[in-house]
């Protein structure tokens, strides 16, 4: 079984589709999924989404290229966002300097509020991270020294310090299908210096499809190959990758991992996952 740990099954590219979708991803070996927040006003969309299947969880929170219609959102207005069972995560957030869609100055409020929220929950922090490294370490290592939080670098294409810096702070990296692309040997190295019990994979579809769907959508089923790449660069098998990656998932996603009477519902072998659901 893999997990894909990012989809944003809420965009248009999916409208009319999403069922489908699924169905084809679960049939590909693919036994549960992390829906993203883009967005505060993607909530319901979102929600509805994971309320029709017991295998899909969701995230709360606004990406930095939309900081500039969230300079009010508060980390208060995100705890109770989160409060909701199906919630296991806080973001995707962070900073982006590549596009600049949104002010820095937004970016960096509106990721603070997402810091302490993900401090006063416990829920994992999703972090999105691009050409903004230095701040990225210096804003994670001063909140880090105030109160514990568990951050996630999504989708990682940065450098070999922030990345080492987070795992020390106990944190998660995910890759993606970029992790296939011809010219991404240094996203590879990235994957090599990682602790293996760190790692989780993610397509981040309807972006970035792995080779051999370069130019298309991405759908979730497309992780199987974004986990065949990943075993390939760490000269590991595909079923270790999947075994290992799954188990990191529901590892750092704790809530996902627990029925309401407490009863983990995933074992150390990565036998089932919520309802059932076998590997």
């Amino acid at each position: 079984m893999l997990v894909d740990s990012h989809v944003n099954l809420h965009h248009e590219k999916f409208t009319g589709e999403v069922d489908a979708v699924i169905e084809s991803a679960r049939r590909a070996g693919v036994g549960a999924m992390l829906s993203i927040s883009d967005k505060i006003g993607s909530t319901s969309a979102i929600r509805e989404i994971s309320a029709r299947y017991d295998f899909i969880w969701r995230s709360v929170g606004a990406h930095p290229h939309y900081a500039g219609e969230h300079r009010d959102l508060t980390a208060q207005t995100l705890i109770e966002m989160a409060a909701e069972e199906d919630v296991v995560g806080i973001g995707e957030c962070g900073l982006d300097f590549y596009y600049g869609f949104s002010p820095r100055v937004d970016q960096e409020k509106v990721f603070a509020a997402h810091i302490e929220a993900a401090q006063e929950t416990g829920l994992p922090l999703i972090i999105h991270t691009r050409e903004a490294d230095e701040l990225m370490l210096s804003t994670l290592k001063r909140a880090c020294n105030k109160r514990n939080f568990t951050p996630l670098l999504h989708c990682y294409t940065g450098g070999l310090k922030l990345a080492e810096a987070v795992m020390e702070m106990g944190g998660y990296i995910s890759f993606s299908g970029i992790i296939s692309f011809k010219n991404a040997d240094d996203v590879r190295a990235i994957a090599r210096r990682m602790p293996i019990d760190r790692i989780i994979v993610e397509t981040d579809c309807p972006y970035l499809a792995p080779v051999p769907f370069r130019g298309r959508r991405c759908d979730p089923e497309h992780v199987v190959h974004v986990a065949a790449s990943l075993a390939e660069t760490l000269g590991v098998s595909h079923e270790e990758i999947a075994e290992v990656t799954t188990s990191n998932f529901f590892r750092l996603f704790q809530r996902a991992g627990f029925e309401g009477n407490g009863e983990h519902i995933v074992d150390q072998n990565i036998g089932r996952n919520r309802q059932g659901i076998e590997k």
